[in-house]
């Protein structure tokens, strides 16, 4: 099977280009299942019942989410029914939402999918090394295939989760920072790594937003309200090859290719 992981959304125009190039994309890659990050598809920041559903539209099969998912509080009831958007699994217990599912791939597989979030330069989470040696003991009867975002500011971080995770699972791809990693391999053991996505977002941009606000918050050091940048949308993320039956990659390759404005 062919599982894509697409990097963190950022705002109305990716979402629309989503809508318009995602499906087309599954039939030209074969994919059965989509991972897409929905940290920041509204507004930039957080994601909210209609961005998640315009998500859903277009293709995807799980969001995943990070630091932001409070963001909009018409999400949090959504999370608790909803058993196709996550939030970390390592956030404190009694936390709104759940940090991991099993979903079934338009093959048939039995994906189980992971959201994890760091804790270097993060917040004070619980541990997510734990909380996935949890995870994949009550999933193990389950799940065919296990996908994990690990949503984290470090490149060590990440890093350690997949050799933490080498051989356990189909695949560890870190989200969050917005830039595309060029580090992709198969782990010992047939784990697909990838330490960042990137973003489906605007092109020309510092990570998604209007560069010229970016610019003054680094040279005035003032708050500065950032707004998501317009024009043309990177679409970003890694497509992973898996062998269903022993729930293993075989494959790992970077996905980029650049989509007009809305």
């Amino acid at each position: 099977m062919r599982l894509l992981f697409l990097g963190d959304v950022v705002g109305k125009g990716a979402r629309q280009a989503l809508r318009r190039r995602l499906r087309a994309l599954r039939r030209e890659r074969n994919v059965s299942f989509v991972v897409a990050n929905g940290e920041n598809a509204a507004g930039g920041k957080g994601l909210d019942p209609d961005s998640a559903d315009e998500l859903f539209d277009a293709g995807v099969d799980v969001i995943t989410t990070g630091n932001h998912v409070w963001q909009h509080s018409r999400l949090l009831p959504v999370l608790e029914h909803e058993t196709r958007i996550l939030r970390p699994a390592n956030f404190p217990a009694g936390n709104p939402g759940r940090g991991f599912t099993v979903q079934r791939a338009a093959d048939g597989t039995a994906v189980g999918v992971i959201n994890l979030i760091g804790r270097v330069f993060m917040g004070s989470f619980d541990c997510p090394f734990r909380a996935a040696d949890r995870i994949l003991g009550e999933i193990a009867a389950e799940a065919d295939v296990v996908l994990v975002d690990m949503h984290a500011e470090t490149t060590s971080e990440k890093v350690a989760m997949g050799w933490h995770l080498a051989g356990r699972v189909a695949g560890v791809v870190g989200s969050h920072t917005h830039v595309q990693t060029a580090d992709e391999r198969i782990l010992p053991g047939g784990t697909g790594y990838l330490t960042d996505a990137g973003m489906c977002g605007p092109i020309d941009s510092v990570i998604g937003m209007r560069r010229e606000e970016v610019l003054r918050r680094f040279v005035t050091q003032m708050p500065v309200r950032f707004e998501v940048a317009k024009g043309n949308v990177l679409v970003q993320g890694a497509l992973l090859e898996i062998d269903s039956q022993t729930g293993r990659a075989t494959a790992i390759e970077r996905v980029q290719e650049e989509q007009g404005s809305c």
